[in-house]
């Protein structure tokens, strides 16, 4: 910059001179007065010149100075718009994560009450099923317990004859005769069959 200034005063000198060099070649009596007039204008000019690069260089400090509160203006805007987008992205992902859980979520509750209802129907299914094995079981135990009995009698009135059966009935009691049929059920099916007929 001082190099500038310096050609740039040098040149305007140079400038300021010709007219003095151009009438003193004319006149070649330039008289003391003259030259002090010459010199006073020159030095104003030259004091004029570095007051014209002073506020010149002051100008474009400022318009430095601006443009650099500008850039950082701008760098800053850009700065506060970027975190307001990653902000703003980071709410959208936020958001589409919560849906995805809760989507998740739910078909997870679902298929779990699906398999909850299944399991109750197969449970059920399996009771239902436990139910009429044992009723079809009682039914065969009795069943067996009936043939039984009527091949004892069918044999008790083949060894014995009608007379025998006869003459046994008068002497036993209706209590001790239905004592004897459980005893006779009992041994025929077992306790456990009893206790699921009743």
């Amino acid at each position: 910059m001082n190099f500038h200034h310096a050609s740039c005063f040098a040149v305007i000198t140079l400038i300021g001179l010709l007219p003095v060099c151009a009438y003193s070649t004319e006149n070649t009596a330039v008289s003391g007065e003259d030259l002090a007039k010459v010199g006073e204008r020159i030095r104003e000019t030259g004091a004029q010149l570095r007051e014209d690069l002073r506020q010149a260089r002051a100008r474009m400090e400022a318009q430095k100075a601006q443009q650099e509160a500008e850039r950082k203006r701008e760098a800053e805007q850009a700065r506060e718009q970027a975190i307001r987008e990653a902000a703003e992205q980071r709410k959208v992902q936020e958001a589409r994560h919560r849906e995805a859980q809760e989507a998740a979520q739910a078909q997870a509750r679902k298929e779990a009450a699906l398999k909850a209802e299944q399991a109750a129907l197969k449970a059920e299914q399996a009771a239902r099923e436990r139910r009429i094995a044992q009723a079809a079981k009682r039914m065969k135990d009795e069943q067996e317990a009936r043939e039984r009995a009527v091949l004892a009698l069918k044999e008790a009135r083949k060894s014995a004859g009608p007379r025998a059966l006869a003459d046994d009935a008068p002497r036993e009691t209706a209590k001790e005769r239905a004592a004897r049929a459980l005893r006779e059920a009992r041994q025929s099916s077992g306790p456990k069959a009893m206790a699921d007929g009743f």
